[in-house]
């Protein structure tokens, strides 16, 4: 049931998100290390800072996954209202 507060309470999809860094990490190691060996300098420290960005993406992911839900909301934040009757 929708109570309107879903944008404040939403989750992220952590194992999505997860799936898909590693996808671009796979790339970004790949780029990295064929545009080093092709002698574009560029492109392959382009790539290696892509593959820093993720890295740290995914360590932040991870540590979330370990987490788990624990959303607590503040002391300025209302109780949940139950749902109405339709």
């Amino acid at each position: 049931m929708r109570t309107g507060s879903e944008p404040t309470t939403a989750r992220s999809a952590l194992r999505a998100r997860f799936w898909l860094s590693v996808w671009g990490l796979v790339w970004a190691v790949f780029g990295t290390a064929a545009f080093a060996l092709v002698g574009r300098p560029g492109w392959a420290a382009a790539c290696g800072v892509l593959w820093l960005v993720i890295t740290i993406d995914l360590t932040f992911i991870l540590r979330h996954m370990r987490q788990g839900p624990h959303y607590q909301p503040g002391p300025d934040i209302p109780p949940y209202r139950p749902p109405g009757r339709r």
